[in-house]
């Protein structure tokens, strides 16, 4: 499906790629990547997708380099669920979504393209399709990636505030 605002995806996978593992180099902070990191954890960082499939499309990236869900420790494992429970109170207060696709792709075959685990919280809205999709096969995105970015940003700061008054006020 095309998209009638292009983020240059093609140009991506195309292009000249940085040396070594993307999401390590997000997580390393480089230069050779888009940084769009709204939230971290001792060992979970949560980022927005570049190529969203709608706002709010995150990234839930275990900060350890490892490629399949049976190598996180349970540290590693507790900690991604949490997260998943922030994300999710997060984009219900943002976005307001009818419902969410939650999952991992291990294998190229299953739409991995990246060889570092992540989980993806895609989040779905009721009549999504529209007239674009059905004659032009295109898809209208909604919200620009970088408006996404910045409201997440705010909304995963003050999250954390509520979440350590909580935590102080038990």
């Amino acid at each position: 499906m095309e998209y009638f605002f292009n983020f240059n995806k093609l140009g991506y996978l195309k292009g000249k790629k940085p040396h070594g593992c993307i999401l390590c180099l997000i997580r390393d902070g480089s230069e050779e990547v888009d940084r769009l990191i709204v939230c971290e954890s001792e060992h979970i960082i949560v980022s927005l997708n570049l190529y969203p499939y709608n706002p709010g499309h995150l990234l839930l990236i275990p900060k350890r380099h490892i490629t399949d869900v049976r190598q996180m420790t349970g540290s590693e494992k507790a900690g991604m669920d949490a997260m998943v429970d922030r994300c999710l109170d997060v984009l219900d207060r943002v976005y307001g979504p009818a419902g969410y696709n939650i999952g991992y792709n291990l294998g190229l075959v299953a739409g991995g393209s990246i060889e570092h685990l992540h989980l993806h919280i895609i989040p779905r809205y009721r009549n999504e399709i529209g007239i674009a999709e059905l004659i032009g096969g295109k898809k209208v995105l909604v919200q620009n990636p970088l408006e996404t970015l910045a409201l997440l940003k705010d909304a995963f700061a003050a999250a954390g505030k509520d979440d350590n008054e909580a935590a102080h006020s038990r």
